[in-house]
């Protein structure tokens, strides 16, 4: 069943938003995972350790935010190509309040099982 064209809208206009701040946050996390520049004779071990590990946590960060970014992406594209809230497994419709929770989902709950 397809989605009323408000919805649709509604929804498109989410992930817009969701697209935007998630490009900032991606900024931001561009800063964190830069190489890591350390004054030996300033910094203590304990120190070197945190910033490496903070990088780290920075970068397992980063992995995810650019997962969701495509995710995002192509919920958009979906709504371009008109298949939207269609699961891109079986063709199945998606129901309307997991699209709102997730609008990303590709998957009905079945397929994403």
């Amino acid at each position: 069943m397809p989605l009323p064209p408000d919805m649709l809208e509604e929804l498109r206009v989410d992930l817009e938003r969701q697209l935007e701040r998630l490009e900032r946050s991606m900024s931001v996390t561009e800063e964190a995972v830069r190489p890591v520049q350390l004054d030996q004779q300033a910094v203590g071990r304990l120190s070197r350790m945190d910033s490496l590990q903070n990088q780290q946590m920075s970068r397992n960060l980063q992995e995810r935010e650019q997962a969701r970014y495509a995710a995002l992406q192509a919920a958009l594209e979906r709504i371009r190509e008109d298949v939207y809230g269609t699961c891109t497994r079986c063709g199945d419709g998606i129901e309307v309040g997991r699209l709102i929770v997730m609008p990303e989902v590709e998957h009905c709950p079945a397929c994403a099982g």
